[in-house]
């Protein structure tokens, strides 16, 4: 069946890094696209970044754009989220979510918190 854990997440000053992973199984990886969400606590969910299936495109949303690089490994069937001067606003859960022939599929998600 279709897998999706993330794992990286933590407490971190403002101004730190993390950097997210999110190792799938259960599907032809390197055939999809994979996406980046977070929600923030009493918020909607809302999509942080998107990775072609060959890496080779990338999108950000506006809020993270130049802090956030979303990357993958296809060989390890992994995608990543680096992000860089994290700020308190970047403080959410971050799911890793694709889009399959039957369905959205999405991780557990990992907590980010961002706090001096």
């Amino acid at each position: 069946q279709v897998q999706l854990v993330e794992s990286g997440g933590g407490l971190v000053q403002p101004g730190g890094s993390l950097t997210l992973s999110c190792a799938a199984s259960g599907f032809t990886f390197s055939n999809v696209a994979m996406r980046w969400y977070r929600q923030p606590p009493g918020k909607e969910r809302e999509l942080v970044a998107t990775i072609s299936s060959a890496g080779g495109s990338t999108n950000y949303a506006d809020s993270v754009k130049g802090r956030v690089t979303i990357s993958r490994n296809n060989a390890k069937n992994t995608v990543y989220l680096q992000m860089n001067n994290l700020r308190p606003e970047d403080t959410a859960v971050y799911y890793c979510n694709t889009q399959l022939f039957l369905g959205q599929y999405w991780g557990q998600g990992t907590q980010v918190t961002v706090s001096s």
